[in-house]
């Protein structure tokens, strides 16, 4: 591990608390960006500015879906909130389950149930295994561990979990990825929010240990740490925070009441929209005491994503609509903005087509100028990314965490093709298999995800050489003058994506050259620093 940003990363960390002058400062700036959007809005909607009027109504509902998109985000983070921790009662039962699938490193469950072992708060820590390997079951029994045989349950993880809770009894259960090693003071920072009897689960922040492999892998982690900080804490706030796969401890009776944890490939988004549904609470604990892995590979990560993508239209089109009548307002605005993210594939896809649809026929969706939209764009973008950077200040782990997150947005966009594919699976009712993430790099040719991106810099090439040839060659000095503004307007916005798709090639030609490695056997558990001193940020 060479960056000195992550050396600190086994030491215990906390969001900062939430000041009323912070929170002021907040909302000013989220109603100076508000109002700019309104600005927006009133210039967009002018009647001249109306071409194609079937292509216009299109663009318009596809660019205002991300502007409604921000300013939920933005409102979202008017009530964020830190809990104050409340001290763990004594004598409470608690099991800890994680899952074993065929595949996964033996070495990795070494060190994770070793980590369960050091946990303070008296537990039980259950190995759900269905590798039908007999190495795993010496493993579990080595370090205290309850290693119980599932083999073939539908369901993937989540039916494990439930096959486990019929034949358990413990009153509060920590679902923990078996790629994340906990802290041992885990259960203590959790276990007393359950004091309150309607609070249903207590979700932790995720940290990661091996994003400095990779590019990738960076990029990975970057996507998450505004959702697993900012994001999250004010869905605290409206009592709408969501379960997020791993370091989630559950009431058992919550889960009972949900029929048992939700099955499918956005498992943790199933379980807690049934959860809220049955109305109990939800606690956002923004504290690291667990880190775990990040894809390492594009590949890999790809994979990820159109699982969570498949898996998220599927929360949108069968379970939002069945409970809908039972969440609040804000669950129900949450949920559905959390359903829609991956629509993001067919909205990318509708802006990359735009530029090449007006050079390769003429056809303009809309008839604005340019140079007034960058104008009326600029505090949108200015006040958005204002906002982005004020909230990190509540980050977890700031001094890691902190940035624009370059990176995560080129894979974000890399990713289009995967969201839309996602999204057109969802519409055919097509299913996809549950296969969990790699935890170690995949080394091999260039991924297939990699081909849109590879058509789209081809597409962008042959399009820039003949929009060159006719202004040099073909058109007269009164049509160069004339076209001038919506031309190199249109090139700079087909150059955008042009350039994050070259990017995005770095990480596919990176993938090819990692080395394969195991980063949980460079993790001393001896050296996590969990006591009573505090990470205090500034």
């Amino acid at each position: 591990m060479t960056d000195r940003r992550f050396q600190h990363l086994w030491s215990y960390q906390k969001a900062k608390k939430v000041t009323r002058r912070e929170k002021f400062l907040l909302a000013v700036l989220v109603i100076a960006g508000i109002a700019s959007i309104l600005r927006m809005g009133e210039w967009w909607f002018r009647s001249e500015h109306v071409g194609n009027v079937a292509l216009f109504l299109v663009l318009s509902l596809v660019f205002w879906y991300g502007m409604t998109r921000l300013v939920i985000i933005w409102v979202n983070y008017l009530k964020i909130g830190n809990p104050k921790k409340i001290e763990a009662p004594q004598n409470l039962k608690v099991a800890i389950f994680t899952t074993s699938s065929l595949g996964e490193p033996l070495s990795m469950f070494e060190k994770t149930l070793e980590a369960c072992s050091k946990i303070t708060y008296p537990h039980t820590t259950y190995l759900l295994d269905d590798t039908q390997d007999p190495e795993f079951r010496k493993v579990a029994e080595k370090y205290g561990a309850v290693w119980l045989e599932l083999v073939g349950l539908p369901g993937a993880k989540a039916g494990k979990i439930n096959a486990a809770l019929s034949k358990t009894t413990e009153d509060f259960v920590l679902v923990l990825d078996p790629d994340h090693i906990p802290f041992p003071n885990f259960l203590d920072e959790v276990l007393g929010f359950f004091n309150d009897p309607e609070v249903g689960y207590v979700q932790v922040s995720q940290g990661y240990y091996n994003q400095y492999r990779s590019f990738t892998a960076l990029a990975a982690a970057e996507q998450t740490y505004t959702f697993y900080g900012p994001t999250q804490m004010g869905m605290h706030g409206y009592n709408c925070a969501v379960v997020i796969g791993a370091n989630c401890t559950f009431r058992r009776k919550a889960l009972e009441s949900a029929g048992g944890h939700g099955v499918g490939l956005a498992e943790d988004l199933v379980t807690a929209i049934r959860i809220h549904a049955q109305g109990w609470k939800s606690i956002y604990h923004p504290v690291i005491v667990a880190r775990g892995l990040v894809p390492e590979d594009f590949g890999s990560f790809c994979k990820q994503q159109l699982k969570w993508a498949r898996g998220v239209h599927e929360v949108l089109f069968d379970e939002v609509p069945k409970l809908f009548k039972k969440l609040s307002f804000w669950q129900k605005l949450s949920y559905l903005t959390i359903g829609t993210y991956y629509l993001e594939g067919f909205t990318t896809l509708i802006y990359l087509l735009i530029p090449f649809l007006y050079f390769w026929t003429g056809i303009l969706p809309a008839q604005m100028s340019f140079l007034e939209f960058v104008t009326h764009g600029f505090p949108i973008v200015f006040f958005s990314t204002s906002i982005y950077l004020y909230v990190q200040r509540w980050l977890c782990d700031p001094k890691t965490e902190r940035g624009i997150h370059w990176r995560g947005m080129i894979m974000k966009f890399a990713c289009w093709p995967v969201f839309f594919l996602g999204f057109v699976l969802s519409l055919l009712n097509k299913k996809i298999p549950y296969i969990p993430t790699a935890k170690q790099a995949v080394i091999g040719g260039v991924s297939p995800f990699a081909k849109p991106l590879l058509v789209q810099l081809v597409i962008f090439l042959l399009t820039l050489g003949t929009v060159m040839y006719q202004r040099i060659w073909v058109l007269s000095e009164v049509e160069l003058l004339s076209t001038a503004e919506i031309t190199y307007g249109m090139l700079f916005f087909a150059l955008i994506p042009f350039f994050m798709a070259v990017c995005s090639m770095y990480a596919v030609w990176e993938s090819g050259r990692l080395e394969v490695a195991s980063p949980w056997e460079q993790v001393n558990l001896n050296q996590i620093k969990h006591g009573k001193k505090e990470v205090n940020h500034p």
